[in-house]
């Protein structure tokens, strides 16, 4: 079974930073490519340990990516 999920990927210093805001999972890597792969073994590693309980209970089926403007300064 697959399921698409989100990645946000964001640099961080020298590397970048990929997150999975349906799962609240990250990992990190040097390159985006590398970032995204990383995280990806990382969500199969959680699905593979994870209880089903675990995974109802963590998983958000809504997720909204959007951006606002903000005034500062």
């Amino acid at each position: 079974m697959t399921r698409k999920l989100t990645a946000i990927i964001e640099r961080e210093n020298d590397g970048f930073v990929a997150l999975c805001p349906e799962l609240d999972i990250a990992s990190q890597g040097d390159t985006i490519d590398e970032a995204k792969k990383n995280l990806q073994e990382a969500l199969e590693l959680f699905f593979e340990a994870a209880s089903p309980g675990e995974i109802e209970e963590r998983l958000h089926d809504e997720v909204y990516i959007t951006q606002v403007e903000v005034a500062f300064g």
